[in-house]
């Protein structure tokens, strides 16, 4: 099947998904509260926090506008922060979750995860875990900002892996000081038998907006995507596959399972910390919130609003104007519009032309 055809019957695919817009996967940002400094932080959390951690009931609250009859069999709801283990309640936050008939994961540093929280959370009905690990030791820690980070990291992952009954992988923020070790990550976890591998770059959002180590230039992304095609193409062990940042041309039916389809709005909604609806937590906050569970139904907001996610024509500006991949990308995923949303912050496809 050439490129053409194949690229006709994804965005008919695209087009029926975005017309249904079924809701099958919720963030819930449940603390800003962090144990970890880390550079690239979208939210620039902190231990402390800004704001008090959202109360179960109240998110339980929104999640019960969803009516039973509406809920998918694969619905999940994704617990993220901050670090979401610094929440006390954190077992009956899963169990509660549990109760409705929904699966739920977690997005953590894994710094506070060891054999007794694993055990906590697994008895507690949790499904999906996404452990982050940055590099090897030194450059994790760097990363990270905490020392000891990367040991205690390493023995989630360690832990993690060895559960049968979830759906399991790390993820990596590729940056210039840890792309020379990929060989190296890639080895050590598949030495622990991590079934799959997902990397990203950074949008220059939150702490990494001025942080040039953080921010690939274009033969650095083109080798990013060798190093995953190859690993692909090997298709032994470790699954390694890249992020849904953007339409990558010549890479894109190379790093990924399926064509590039940016799914915020479409499949994907948050509930954020001060009760804001949004999709994905690290899309711009001021331009694209669509309501609030303290004043509006949350299933309500995502039947009825999210035009800005399902109808992408607004990003026709900038470098996207004249664009002649913009029917594939439809400006790159909507984390990449920040602020007065004149321009995508980050075009991939034009860092992967030679």
């Amino acid at each position: 099947m050439n490129d053409r055809v194949i690229w006709w019957l994804w965005k008919l695919f695209r087009r029926n998904e975005t017309k249904v817009h079924e809701l099958n996967y919720l963030f819930w940002e449940c603390t800003t509260r962090c144990n970890l400094a880390c550079r690239h932080c979208g939210s620039d959390c902190t231990l402390p926090g800004s704001r008090r951690d959202m109360p179960l009931e109240d998110f339980l609250k929104a999640l019960d506008t969803i009516p039973r009859k509406e809920i998918p069999r694969e619905f999940t709801v994704v617990l993220t922060g901050g670090e979401p283990l610094l929440r006390p309640d954190i077992e009956d936050v899963g169990k509660e979750i549990r109760r409705r008939g929904m699966g739920w994961g977690m997005v953590s540093n894994g710094y506070f995860y060891d054999r007794e929280m694993h055990k906590k959370l697994m008895g507690a009905g949790m499904g999906s875990l996404t452990i982050s690990l940055d590099g090897l030791e030194q450059e994790h820690e760097w990363m990270r900002g905490r020392r000891g980070s990367f040991a205690r990291a390493v023995e989630a992952i360690r832990i993690a892996a060895a559960e049968p009954r979830i759906n399991f992988d790390v993820v990596t923020c590729v940056n210039k000081r840890n792309l020379g070790q990929l060989e190296d990550i890639y080895a050590l976890l598949k030495g622990l038998g991590v079934p799959q591998w997902r990397l990203f770059t950074v949008i220059p959002i939150g702490r990494a907006a001025n942080d040039p180590d953080m921010k690939l230039d274009g033969p650095q992304i083109r080798a990013l995507m060798d190093f995953i095609a190859s690993k692909r193409k090997a298709g032994k062990g470790l699954n390694v596959t890249f992020s849904c940042e953007g339409y990558l041309g010549r890479y894109e039916t190379k790093v990924r399972h399926n064509p590039y389809f940016c799914r915020a709005g479409i499949n994907i909604a948050s509930v954020l910390i001060d009760g804001s609806i949004n999709a994905c937590p690290n899309i711009d906050r001021e331009v694209f919130s669509q309501g609030s569970i303290y004043s509006d139904s949350l299933y309500e907001v995502w039947k009825t609003r999210f035009e800005p996610f399902r109808n992408r024509s607004w990003a026709r500006k900038g470098p996207c104007k004249d664009c002649k991949v913009f029917d594939r990308c439809l400006g790159n995923g909507m984390h990449n519009w920040h602020g007065e949303c004149d321009a995508t912050l980050t075009c991939h496809y034009s860092k992967t032309l030679i």
